[in-house]
């Protein structure tokens, strides 16, 4: 059944997906993917039940395109490469808490807890793409005397030891925002790193 003074026509265009989308974030982000229905996402989307499974097919269908439109948002493809500094890539992490998106990361990243959930691979692509992101500003800072096979292999761990504190500044902050001043914590992480990091080749 269609939501009064909409016609099912209306509602299978790019703007009706965008709507579905948005309204998804929302409440996976607020409840999570188990309590979130089709007909939750309905009602605060404004579009009719009936029409979510053209656009998804499935509530997997729907879970996956969330998840593949914030990874590509949060980190889109090549901006780490546009980045001065890891300061201003850092600080542009928090944002996304403002608007409910770290919450969303931080669903998915539980999804994909279980190797057999439909976000596993996306959530590996969002964490690749960061961890990678970080070794190509590491590596435009690496010492023109530096082995390159070792230091790839440096730069590596620090990258996913960098995600890795990235992840859980984020987390800290979801639990506990009264107290976790999230912008101050990931500047502090950056300007650390960026005082020490001729320790990524030594040793």
């Amino acid at each position: 059944m269609t939501v009064p003074g909409h016609r099912r026509a209306d509602e299978i265009g790019a703007g009706s997906r965008r709507r579905i989308l948005d309204a998804a974030e929302e409440l996976f982000a607020e409840r999570g993917f188990d309590r979130t229905s089709f007909a939750d996402v309905a009602r605060r989307s404004g579009i009719s039940r009936g029409s979510i499974p053209w656009h998804f097919q499935n509530k997997n269908g729907l879970v996956m395109a969330v998840a593949e439109r914030a990874v590509r948002r949060i980190w889109p493809a090549g901006r780490y490469r546009s980045a001065p500094s890891l300061t201003e890539v850092f600080a542009e992490t928090a944002q996304p808490a403002e608007d409910g998106n770290s919450a969303l990361v931080f669903m998915i990243l539980v999804e994909a807890l279980d190797d057999r959930g439909v976000v596993h691979e996306h959530y590996k692509e969002f964490i690749r793409r960061r961890y990678e992101g970080i070794e190509v500003l590491l590596r435009a800072r690496r010492p023109a005397d530096a082995d390159p096979g070792g230091a790839a292999e440096r730069e590596r761990a620090a990258a996913v030891a960098l995600n890795g504190a990235l992840i859980g500044i984020h987390l800290q902050a979801l639990v506990d925002p009264e107290t976790v001043d999230m912008d101050a914590a990931l500047i502090a992480l950056a300007s650390m790193f960026e005082r020490n990091t001729a320790d990524v080749w030594s040793g």
